[in-house]
């Protein structure tokens, strides 16, 4: 895994390989192994580098043979040897034995197209000095991040991109003016959508997706989406052959690697079945788990079931889940607001992994390709319920009762109706919004400040996701809700996690479950066989049964969490006044709005928690990103832990 960063000049100036080196700087945690430049009459490109594979002759970035076309990437080709020997069978010859320089020769051969053939997760930059276009690309999932900048104006740049954001503030006159429409999206979603970023003037290349940058202008293209369409109908059994036939090769192929190797492993179906499919191909699979002092969050028990079945080499850490102790470095990486509090833990499962191995299978990504989420299951109950109920009852009774229900968060799930009365109330589109969304539009309305308001001219967030729907109205209703996921909620949150969570200690994070032929067997897969009878994930979960212990499988999901309401009522309290409770928030929310839903949180009979966290995640990226803070007073000794090898068989 890797850092890239480079630009493009404009009236003919020369490059300034200094300002490179200051961007590649801020990216090496990315790449702490080394740093490569190369640089032309008007391009410079400069890397951080990871070394995972060929770790003497892979440095970047790499050139072809008369060095005309240069290429610098952060990710990992699973498919690399199986294309360079067709490369080299029609006569290309390599230097290095690295996936890096099979993508250079390929795109002698096909231009752009080259993505088209690459099986990874992948964030590409490549300069062709010939044709004057610089080429960027990223992977079909978006799993590796990459944003890029126009201009600015009179700084002698035309174009300039990235691994991380704050790469790019380092370049002349960058332009740190935050994007009205973004900060609405997060309030919303708790993340920006691609392809906007927090910044009006910075932009991301959205998942699968090229751009070619030409002395006239530039060229945005798709160059695939996960594939939907019926079938011929076959059994059960038959669809989890082949889903496990394709995901134990996945797995393999995530395999190669010059460095140490291991797996997460939580206890889920997910990642316990990455780790018996690793260990059915490998002679020692390395797992490493996270546990809490608090029972409600720990599922060090499980994985313990699954480490003895593999005998794998296993070691795992019981954390007092911290904030002080994370807070500054989960700023400092996800330099976007960002307000998934599952970040948390999965920055102690980086941090103890990279202990041990430089690369991490992991289980990500089966909830969105194999719709186990409840979410899912919940939404098709409320299609039946929609099929039933005639239109004008339910936008009319059933939606004044959703409106009337209490909330009731502290009783058990099943005397919650609030949702679903409001869900079949609505059509597809606003119910996901409803389901995915931190604050809803009546909410955003009376939480959102009055410039912020004025400055959206009418948009809504809303607007977005159904615009979102509107693009894949053609699927039936559980597809499309995963479509829109893989456009929205997988790229913009869980993939985000991970990757910065991850690169944060310079560990690589590989995903065989997002392998896109997965992707596209399950688009197949008919949508009663995803969620059968109420059980979500049922073909994946038939699929891994010769790997994952029973017990296993039937047991209800736990998220990986965090004590957050318990937090907000104790010691996040001072730094919540602190930093949201403050005049620059002012731009963004209404204060007395955050202080109704702070003293409703403290009463203990609604749990505003994840409300709570997403606006104390904006204010510290602002008073970091914006203000330029980087002390934020919190006792560092507030978290305590305790590490475990076990389960070795020899």
């Amino acid at each position: 895994m890797c850092g890239i960063a480079g630009f493009l000049t404009a009236e003919g100036r020369p490059p300034d390989p200094g300002l490179a080196r200051r961007m590649c700087d801020l990216l090496a945690n990315r790449g702490p192994d080394g740093f490569g430049l190369w640089c032309d009459a008007e391009a410079a490109l400069g890397h951080r580098r990871l070394s995972i594979i060929d770790l003497e002759g892979g440095r970047q970035p790499l050139g072809n043979e008369d060095d005309s076309i240069q290429i610098m990437f952060n990710g990992e080709i699973y498919n690399y040897l199986e294309l360079r020997e067709g490369l080299e069978a029609r006569g290309h010859r390599f230097r290095t034995a690295s996936d890096t320089e099979v993508i250079v020769h390929l795109y002698e051969e096909v231009g752009e197209r080259v993505v088209e053939q690459l099986n990874g997760m992948f964030a590409i930059a490549l300069w062709d000095s010939k044709r004057h276009e610089l080429l960027l690309a990223r992977d079909r999932m978006g799993k590796k991040p990459l944003y890029y900048l126009e201009g600015p104006a009179g700084s002698g740049i035309r174009f300039s991109f990235a691994s991380e954001l704050k790469a790019l503030r380092v370049v002349p006159g960058f332009d740190d003016r935050v994007n009205a429409q973004s900060v609405a999206d997060y309030l919303a979603f708790g993340y920006v959508p691609d392809p906007q970023s927090i910044y009006t003037s910075v932009s991301k290349l959205p998942p699968a997706h090229t751009l070619t940058v030409t002395p006239s202008g530039q060229r945005l293209r798709k160059y695939w989406e996960p594939p939907f369409g019926d079938a011929p109908r076959r059994d059960a059994g038959a669809w989890a052959e082949e889903v496990r036939d394709l995901a134990v090769d996945a797995t393999r192929r995530r395999l190669i690697s010059d460095v140490p190797l291991g797996a997460f492993l939580s206890g889920g179906v997910d990642s316990s079945a990455v780790v018996g499919m690793m260990a059915g191909a490998s002679d020692r699979v390395k797992s490493f788990s996270i546990g809490f002092t608090n029972r409600a969050y720990d599922e060090l028990q499980y994985a313990r079931v699954v480490a003895a079945r593999y005998g794998t080499e296993h070691r795992e850490e019981v954390v007092t889940p911290s904030i002080e102790e994370m807070f500054g470095k989960m700023v400092e990486h996800y330099d976007e607001p960002f307000a998934d509090s599952s970040a948390i833990p999965t920055m102690y499962l980086a941090r103890m992994t990279r202990r041990h191995v430089t690369v991490a299978l992991s289980g990500d990504g089966a909830d969105e390709v194999f719709a186990g989420y409840r979410l899912y299951s919940m939404a098709m109950l409320e299609c039946r319920l929609r099929e039933m109920l005639p239109g004008w009852f339910r936008r009319s009774a059933v939606a004044a009762a959703g409106r009337w229900y209490p909330k009731f968060d502290f009783l058990p799930r099943g005397l919650r109706a609030k949702t679903l009365l409001t869900n079949v109330s609505q059509e597809i589109a606003d119910a996901h919004f409803q389901s995915r969304t931190f604050f809803n539009t009546p909410q955003l309305d009376g939480l959102m400040s009055r410039d912020l308001r004025r400055q959206l001219s009418g948009y809504r967030p809303l607007d977005k996701m159904r615009s979102w729907f509107a693009g894949v109205r053609h699927l039936g209703p559980l597809e499309q809700m995963q479509a829109v996921d893989f456009q929205s909620w997988l790229p913009g949150d869980i993939l985000v996690k991970m990757d910065r969570a991850t690169m944060a200690f310079s560990l690589e994070a590989r995903a065989p479950l997002l392998d896109y032929r997965l992707v596209e067997l399950a688009g197949r897969i008919p949508w009663d066989l995803k969620v059968h009878n109420g059980t979500a994930k049922y073909i994946f979960k038939k699929a891994v049964e010769p790997y994952v212990p029973a017990e296993l499988i039937a047991r209800p999901k736990m998220g990986f969490s965090v004590p957050m309401a318990e937090w907000m009522r104790t010691s996040l309290g001072p730094l919540f006044r602190e930093l949201v409770m403050r005049e620059p928030m002012e731009a963004y929310v209404d204060l007395g709005a955050v202080g109704r839903l702070w003293e409703e949180h403290q009463s203990g009979l609604v749990n505003h928690d994840r409300r709570l966290w997403s606006l104390l995640a904006l204010s510290a990226w602002h008073a970091r990103w914006i203000e330029g803070r980087t002390e934020w007073g919190l006792d560092p000794c507030g978290a305590s832990f305790s590490s475990r090898t076990g389960f070795s068989r020899s």
